[in-house]
């Protein structure tokens, strides 16, 4: 390190003068300043600053030569990576050194890209320089996309999802899977049938992607077929329509099942009556006397597969007289469960001593006196179940208790707006089922929303949304239930709409 104290002549740099205008500058190769050396050379002579893109207005695709499609977005950067590449062999003649896009209004048919480029020039000097590029857009629907024009009902791939159950929980909460993650943006048309969905797309390669989101989501199996349509000997080019057949397993959340020995075996010996806590690709099963539990996975399951012995459906709701906790609290895929021994009455039996039951349930950490609950009534039930009849001796209790009821508390919230609100997919409904039907799938949906209420997990995966039509009631905050289970306003994302985007620029430039 060197003495502060010694004496240090400071280097200077020397000037030169310009040789066109006679500013003082720094040596260099070319003894111009820059202004002067901009205006003798032009490094971006001989560049592409007009070019023509082909863009597909239903698709919003850009056209690839020879045969390529390119999806993207205004001011992406999928879209500045077209552009660039539009401009042939510029990499060749400079060096690019920045690119960004200029704002341009979005009905001009005008993408305007600046780019900052160097090269060398008079005696090894690098001149630096900025111009701006223009893409005039010319509309030219891309195959696909003329082809559904032409008949909205040519399609190529159909996926028919199916689910042989007595209600449509399963497909309202698949719904909400797919808007989020976006799995049917290639449908070209959605149509609601009798236990299922039908999707059609016009690629092959787009069905088969559904398919496979469909299975990392659920228990699934499925099967696929094609027909030939045409066929072009001199070309030898054939045309089919291939369709996906697709299955989900039967069973679903909350239901009561009776393990086939085999599964029950191979499980450990576990239940063999259990409860289904969650669906996804695999099958979340809780004893509900033991606290036991394991996963069933699709391959297991269509393996051996087996139906349920009660449904939501046929819940009981039932009145808690006490609670005696028997275990402490245990802690199974982020629900948490207790045992307890509960004495319960039926609702529309309270009052009849006779009708008391004394069963155990998992659900210790929620219930107190004085509380409802909903379950199965084994007690009262006829059940007909090949599974339940290859164990002898196996001897069911009068009640098997599955969640907490807000019953009461949710009449005094009877047709009242919620603070949120959820999409849906733009699909064809069979307008031609009676009222009895539509109040049916109404009654259901309400079901499925009080369900995401209850059930933080269950709304963990899928996006809610701020519903603005939403007023809250001083009067209806006092008098409905502290307790009643609600979505917090912190899960909730805003509705975006396009209108209100454009006012708000609208408003930031003025």
């Amino acid at each position: 390190m060197a003495d502060s104290s010694m004496f240090t002549v400071p280097q200077t740099i020397g000037h030169i003068l310009c040789c066109k205008c006679g500013v003082p500058i720094v040596p260099n190769g070319a003894n111009m300043c820059v202004t002067c050396l901009r205006s003798e050379v032009d490094i971006t002579e001989g560049l592409k600053k007009h070019v023509i893109i082909m863009h597909c207005p239903e698709c919003d695709s850009y056209f690839e030569p020879p045969r390529t499609w390119i999806k993207a977005q205004l001011e992406s950067k999928e879209l500045l990576k077209f552009c660039i590449g539009k401009l042939g062999d510029l990499t060749k003649k400079v060096r690019l050194v920045d690119a960004s896009f200029v704002w341009t209004e979005p009905h001009s048919k005008r993408i305007k890209v600046k780019l900052t480029v160097q090269k060398e020039v008079l005696h090894g000097a690098i001149l630096e320089q900025s111009y701006i590029v223009e893409y005039v857009q010319q509309d030219h629907m891309c195959e696909s996309c003329t082809r559904i024009q032409a008949n909205p009902d040519q399609w190529v791939a159909a996926v028919q999802l199916r689910q042989h159950v007595s209600h449509r929980r399963t497909f309202f909460y698949l719904e909400q899977l797919i808007l989020k993650h976006g799995a049917a943006s290639q449908a070209i048309k959605i149509k609601q049938v009798d236990e299922g969905i039908d999707f059609f797309f016009a690629n092959r390669s787009h069905a088969m992607r559904f398919v496979d989101f469909v299975g990392k989501v659920s228990p699934l199996r499925n099967r696929h077929d094609k027909q030939l349509v045409s066929h072009d000997p001199k070309s030898n080019n054939y045309n089919y329509k291939y369709t996906f057949s697709a299955e989900i397993c039967p069973i679903c959340r909350e239901d009561l099942i009776c393990l086939p020995p085999k599964v029950a075996a191979s499980l450990g010996n576990l239940g063999p009556i259990v409860i289904c806590t969650k669906v996804t690709d695999r099958i979340a099963l809780l004893d509900p006397f033991t606290l036991r539990h394991c996963f069933l996975s699709a391959d297991q399951y269509w393996r051996v597969p087996f139906k349920s012995l009660f449904t939501s459906r046929q819940f009981v709701e039932y009145i808690v007289l006490d609670v005696e906790p028997v275990s402490n609290e245990v802690d199974f895929g982020g629900s948490k469960y207790k045992l307890a021994d509960v004495q319960v009455a039926r609702k529309s039996d309270f009052g009849r001593n006779d009708n008391i039951f004394y069963v155990r349930t998992h659900l210790g950490h929620l219930l107190n006196p004085g509380d409802y609950a909903l379950g199965y009534d084994t007690y009262g039930a006829n059940s007909n179940d090949m599974e339940l009849d290859k164990y002898r001796g196996l001897t069911l209790p009068e009640a098997i208790l599955v969640k907490k009821s807000y019953g009461e508390k949710r009449e005094k919230k009877r047709g009242k707006a919620r603070q949120w609100k959820l999409k849906s997919l733009d699909m064809e409904v069979d307008e031609s089922k009676g009222r009895s039907d539509k109040d049916k799938i109404a009654s259901e949906y309400e079901e499925f929303l009080r369900d995401l209420e209850e059930n933080p997990e269950l709304r963990f995966n899928i996006s809610l949304y701020r519903n603005r039509e939403y007023e809250p009631s001083e009067i209806a905050s006092v008098t409905t239930g502290e307790d009643l289970p609600s979505v917090p306003l912190e899960e909730l994302l805003a509705d975006l709409d396009m209108s209100d985007e454009e006012d708000e620029e609208n408003g930031m430039r003025d």
